[in-house]
């Protein structure tokens, strides 16, 4: 098959977990024997060289960009606000280059296939359905306005709470607007499926986790006789901030403080310049920014922190750090979609006092983690592997296809 796949920015090199979620399903495509078109905003704020890597990509994968800004500007949110029906973090990515450059690609090529992945690109459905009859799938990374909703359950300020439930109740509308719009429906977990089904959902529905190659991950030594523990994530995202400071300051404080001896290692790229000073701030703790190699880190350390309290999706870093022989401990919402088991597969603790009595026992090495990390990496391996889940969602495509031809 040939296919196109959309994107708001350049999968690659795939460092983040929306990016990972999409060059690996592209890699998974190729490696299958199909051709794959990307078209992505190259946006300042994830700004990539391309000419810098095209000579790594298989001759088969072809990455076109539209450089787009997707800085925050003050006059544009406010004419929104007042002029416009749609979630001002939409609107951004509606782009008349894009569009023409979208149109272009659909002129001069036949694509058996467009899958477009997550939802602020999904305002050029109706573009790709003017001017080709290709089949669309819509890849829903998560549930935009679960986040929104959280994120406005959270805040504590009169003026944003009101601004933010505007945003949410626009995102919400505007995400429930695509509702059968799709000829196909990928969500990333059987949680996300279950929402799309009660919002109204008819159409052709897979299921497909992101993968990985298990053993690019895999180091060449596990030892847990000295517990390096650690953070991994994108520091703009809020629920990201909002779990760190949560377990920072209800666990990581105390825990801190029985250990002086333990650092906790906090890495993640555009964290906001007063979060970051808030961070610096706390004792025993290590602001390390964006690193060059998250793969190599994560076999460097061996305790992944996940503190997450909202949010909505599937969390790549751990079933990355998983594959690395990591222990993961992580919150109930931070886990979801994964469905490993507690103290066999990860650590699950939502509790304060649960989290940090979870963080004793490892330090204490009161916990089996030799075999918990073992555990990890053959559930990786039999859950997770990228060409299987690949050519599982490729099998899916095809059968549905060769149905409706019939």
């Amino acid at each position: 098959m040939k296919i196109l796949q959309i994107h708001n920015k350049i999968p690659y090199p795939p460092k983040d977990g929306g990016s990972i979620a999409v060059f690996n399903l592209t890699s998974g495509f190729v490696n299958a024997g199909n051709k794959v078109d990307i078209l992505a905003f190259n946006t300042k704020k994830h700004f990539v060289k391309t000419d810098n890597f095209k000579h790594n990509l298989s001759s088969d994968i072809n990455i076109f960009e539209v450089f787009l800004n997707t800085d925050l500007k003050p006059l544009k949110a406010l004419f929104n606000l007042f002029f416009s029906k749609l979630p001002y973090n939409a609107a951004r990515f509606i782009n008349n280059k894009f569009k023409k450059k979208l149109i272009n690609k659909l002129q001069l090529n036949s694509y058996d296939l467009i899958q477009i992945e997550g939802l602020y690109m999904m305002p050029y459905i109706d573009v790709i359905k003017k001017y080709t009859e290709s089949k669309i799938a819509y890849r829903a990374h998560n549930i935009e306005h679960k986040i929104w909703e959280q994120t406005v359950e959270k805040e504590k300020s009169i003026l944003k709470k009101l601004y933010l439930k505007i945003i949410l109740k626009r995102m919400n509308k505007f995400e429930l607007s695509f509702v059968n719009k799709y000829d196909f429906l990928v969500p990333i977990s059987i949680l996300d499926a279950d929402y799309w089904k009660k919002a109204g959902n008819t159409k052709p529905v897979f299921v497909s986790q992101t993968g990985l190659n298990a053993e690019e991950y895999k180091p060449e030594h596990i030892d847990f006789s000295e517990i390096k523990l650690y953070f991994i994530g994108s520091l703009d995202w809020y629920p990201n901030q909002e779990g760190l400071i949560w377990f920072i300051e209800n666990i990581w404080n105390s825990v801190s403080k029985i250990y002086p001896e333990q650092v906790f290692s906090i890495a993640g790229r555009n964290a906001p310049e007063n979060f970051i000073k808030k961070l610096k701030s706390y004792k025993n703790l290590n602001y390390l920014g964006e690193i060059e190699n998250a793969k190599a880190f994560m076999q460097k350390n061996n305790v992944m922190i996940v503190p997450l309290l909202s949010g909505s999706g599937m969390r790549i870093k751990i079933i990355e750090g998983m594959a690395s022989g990591n222990i993961i401990l992580s919150t109930s919402k931070g886990a979801e979609g994964i469905n490993g088991k507690h103290l066999i597969d990860f650590i699950i603790a939502d509790t304060p006092e649960n989290f940090k009595n979870s963080l004793i026992n490892i330090i204490e090495n009161n916990y089996p983690c030799k075999q918990i990390s073992n555990n990890a990496q053959h559930f990786i391996l039999n859950n997770f592997d990228n060409f299987a889940l690949s050519n599982s969602l490729l099998d899916f495509y095809q059968s549905v296809l060769k149905t409706e031809k019939s």
